[in-house]
């Protein structure tokens, strides 16, 4: 297994991805007269980034709804929608965009564990990476939130391999 470089750490942020909607989420009639769920159309999303999590954290508070209305705003890359026109999708189709950019960006928590786990632990995390690496406030902002978990996992087992496990604690 090899080091990675930075850069290798970052390209999952700049990816896209398309994503088929089903024709059920647009249209019922149809989705229920053909039996398949076909997709219909399809939409450009982006992996959210810390830095993205953060803002949207610090932004909505106690508003669940928002939360995942800007989350999906904030992933799609096409087309571009105003978190008006985000917040006026059917219901349906809202939840299966969340589900699409939870996946894409490595989020597998539910939202009040979202919330909790990126308050501190994501700060002290991007820190940890920084002072591992020596990357950039910037680059560690860039990161998705699977990345950074993935990340310190691997740290973890390396320092669990060079039995450094607990000296940051004790320390």
């Amino acid at each position: 297994m090899s080091v990675l470089r930075a850069e290798d750490l970052l390209a999952g942020a700049a990816a896209s991805h398309t994503v088929g909607i089903p024709a059920d989420l647009l249209r019922p009639s149809l989705g229920e007269a053909s039996g398949v769920a076909e997709a219909i159309g399809e939409v450009v999303l982006r992996p959210l980034v810390v830095r993205d999590v953060e803002r949207i954290v610090r932004a909505t508070r106690d508003q669940k709804v928002l939360a995942s209305a800007l989350m999906v705003q904030q992933a799609l890359v096409a087309p571009r929608l105003t978190i008006e026109q985000v917040q006026s999708l059917p219901a349906g189709l809202l939840e299966f965009l969340m589900e699409k950019v939870n996946t894409l960006s490595g989020l597998g928590l539910a939202e009040e564990e979202l919330e909790r786990a990126v308050r501190a632990p994501l700060a002290r995390a991007c820190f940890v990476l920084a002072r591992e690496f020596g990357w950039t406030p910037m680059q560690c902002a860039e990161l998705t939130v699977g990345q950074v978990l993935l990340y310190l996992e691997m740290l973890s087992n390396d320092r669990a391999v060079d039995g450094t496990v607990g000296e940051e604690e004790t320390a």
